[in-house]
């Protein structure tokens, strides 16, 4: 038999054959001065031996429920998944420095471009994080007046929410800010609101900007003017928070009254 042969055969061994191949080189074993061609023989059972062991072991692998384990649990290997699941998030990863942001509406007004957004920040962890995020928060164009009145210790451990109107190239504007320790999501009607001219430069006029926050299953809220007419819109999902957000813009030359979800 050769030793291609034999190893043809040792691959087509189940492992109760494989035990017996064994058990024989066992019973086999020869004493005393041997010949050149028993040599041989017994180097050919050696190499059918060890193949015999790896066929073993790929077989109990293959039909093991923890191969997963087997392969990163050798020397030299180690759990990839578990080390980056232990590594600490950025400062960008928990939106701290970058908010989540939503464009909740636009428009055009007296032929300039308007758009209302809405921006989740994440909690700073301590002191430095929340200095940080201060500094981002008036790069970004919060305004100042909006900011927490006791510096960024203020805001360590809390989620804060900003609602802001960019009205052609006026900087951007405050509809709702809030800082929250938990943010609570709202449940059945209700709602809150703000409101506000679109144009700064008509500060003084009417209210014809409606911003709110209503709960995730409210399906529609109507903005009420007071000249008596309605709108009703649609709140949608916004990026980092468990409320849905709406607009709402009175038509020219009435402003707003009232808001309410209606479904």
């Amino acid at each position: 038999m050769s030793a291609d042969r034999e190893n043809h055969e040792v691959a087509d061994m189940t492992p109760t054959d494989i035990a017996l191949l064994l058990a024989d080189a066992a019973d086999e074993a020869e004493i005393g001065m041997a010949p050149v061609e028993a040599v041989i023989r017994r180097g050919r059972r050696r190499r059918a031996r060890r193949w015999a062991v790896a066929a073993a072991t790929t077989l109990v692998l293959a039909g093991s429920t923890g191969a997963t384990l087997a392969v990163t649990g050798l020397p030299g290997h180690s759990d990839r998944h578990a080390a980056v699941a232990a590594e600490p998030s950025t400062l960008e990863d928990r939106h701290v420095d970058i908010p989540q942001e939503t464009e909740l509406a636009r428009g055009t007004d007296h032929g300039k471009n308007w758009r209302v957004v809405v921006s989740v920040w994440g909690a700073p962890r301590d002191a430095s994080e929340a200095a940080v995020q201060l500094a981002a928060m008036r790069k970004y164009g919060i305004e100042s007046a909006a900011l927490p009145d006791h510096g960024h210790r203020h805001l360590v451990g809390m989620t804060s929410y900003y609602s802001g109107l960019y009205y052609g190239d006026n900087p951007l504007r405050t509809i709702i800010f809030g800082t929250v320790k938990r943010w609570e999501p709202l449940t059945g009607t209700s709602l809150m609101s703000g409101a506000l001219p679109l144009d700064k430069a008509n500060s003084g006029g009417p209210d014809r900007l409606v911003v709110g926050a209503v709960a995730i299953t409210a399906r529609q809220v109507k903005c009420g003017w007071k000249d008596g007419t309605g709108t009703v819109v649609e709140p949608q999902a916004v990026a980092g928070s468990p409320v849905e957000w709406f607009a709402c813009t009175a038509p020219e030359g009435t402003a707003y009254q009232n808001a309410e979800v209606i479904q």
